[in-house]
């Protein structure tokens, strides 16, 4: 990709779309690493505070139906705008909260935000890039949402230390300066332009008898299992490590670090599989790759191994996911494309997002392996679905 020479247009893209992922990312990690400070100031049950996680999918479920739907009706830059300001702002307006049920207002409208931003990046990336090289765009998009987490990190470790929750919040507002630089310099593709003038197509359409109705289904398990294997791993793997090895938090740290580096990894080489011998090819051997080292973490026995194995578990499980937003926005016409992405995506995420509460219950009388068994066997019904999806074998890398 380093050898493409790039339009000034596909050059905005790339940097608008990646920049978006990591701040939204970003402000949704805020919560993950203030929770704590937020359940001791404010006096929160457990219940209380694991549903302000639960209230920001739903947000996002909503908003990937409604922000989709209108990118597909009044275009991708104004609408992509919009999501990015509904987020940001509902990310700062938590340094003013002091109630849950305000945070949980206050989180269900950053989830809608974030929600509505995913499909509408993904449906600018198709229009404005030859199919051959989508995956690669996609999954650098993807990355990008990788290195909001490490941000989200510094910032946290930065403020934190002081119980000053409220103000990390406050930095939710540096993606405002995103939207002036989106509404400056990038324009609607020429496709998008074209597409206007065709009939409008309805969210129904997704879910026609057939072919598309199917494809669909079959995507969202493929998303759920994604997301579910994301988020379990991510929130509970750090303290099974801690026990399994006696670990300190911040060897456990050490290890988050090597596994989000092993997913950026994973991301870009995915999405080169993905252009060169297309999705079947890509998605089938992550998948496998997902169940083996997710059951290999159970055979760590030291420091050195564990790091291994957890960046292995990133590059797997984690390297598809801007894959998907390739795949759906060449599976669905251009006039339900943002809409498709946005759908799919965040009934994984709705969906999916509930597998940290499943695996806690599982921990007190499960043993580790149980659990890794479990994803495991997770990957591969996704990687038997995959291979029944329609279009998937007569996906092409030539140009839209």
């Amino acid at each position: 990709m380093s050898r493409t020479k790039f339009t000034k247009q596909q050059k905005w893209v790339v940097g608008s779309m990646s920049s978006g992922f990591m701040l939204e990312n970003m402000d949704v990690m805020f919560v993950s690493f203030a929770l704590s400070s937020m359940i001791a100031d404010l006096h929160l049950s457990g219940g209380q505070a694991g549903f302000i996680s639960s209230v920001t999918n739903l947000g996002m479920l909503a908003g990937g139906v409604i922000f989709g739907i209108l990118a597909d009706r009044i275009g991708r830059i104004k609408t992509f705008n919009y999501t990015v300001l509904l987020f940001a702002f509902g990310t700062a307006a938590m340094a003013l909260a002091n109630d849950i049920y305000l945070i949980y207002l206050l989180r269900f409208i950053t989830g809608l935000g974030a929600g509505g931003e995913y499909g509408i990046a993904m449906a600018l990336i198709a229009e404005n890039f030859p199919k051959k090289q989508v995956g690669r765009i996609a999954s650098v998009g993807a990355i990008g949402g990788q290195l909001g987490a490490m941000l989200a990190a510094v910032l946290a470790a930065i403020v934190l230390p002081g119980n000053h929750w409220h103000a990390l919040f406050l930095f939710g507002l540096l993606p405002v300066v995103l939207t002036i630089f989106v509404r400056r310099h990038v324009a609607e593709s020429p496709r998008f332009k074209q597409q206007q003038t065709k009939p409008k197509v309805s969210l129904k359409a997704m879910f026609n008898v057939g072919r598309t109705g199917y494809t669909t289904i079959a995507l969202m398990i493929m998303a759920i299992v994604q997301i579910a294997g994301y988020f379990g791993m991510m929130n509970w793997l750090p303290t099974m490590m801690q026990q399994k090895l006696n670990l300190t938090v911040a060897g456990s740290s050490v290890w988050m670090i090597a596994t989000i580096t092993g997913m950026s990894v994973g991301m870009f080489v995915f999405g080169s599989i993905l252009d060169k011998v297309g999705p079947r090819m890509a998605f089938g051997s992550f998948l496998i790759g997902s169940a083996v080292m997710v059951y290999g973490l159970t055979l760590a026995n030291s420091m050195g191994t564990l790091l291994l194995a957890g960046a292995l578990v990133g590059f797997f499980s984690n390297g598809m996911f801007g894959g998907y937003g390739a795949i759906i926005s060449n599976l669905y016409p251009p006039e339900i494309r943002a809409t498709a992405n946005n759908v799919i995506i965040n009934v994984g995420r709705a969906v999916g997002g509930f597998s940290p509460v499943v695996i806690g219950m599982l921990m007190e009388n499960r043993s580790m392996t149980f659990i890794m068994v479990g994803l495991s066997a997770m990957y591969m019904i996704s990687l038997l679905v995959m291979f029944t999806v329609p279009g998937l074998k007569a996906y092409s890398t030539e140009s839209v």
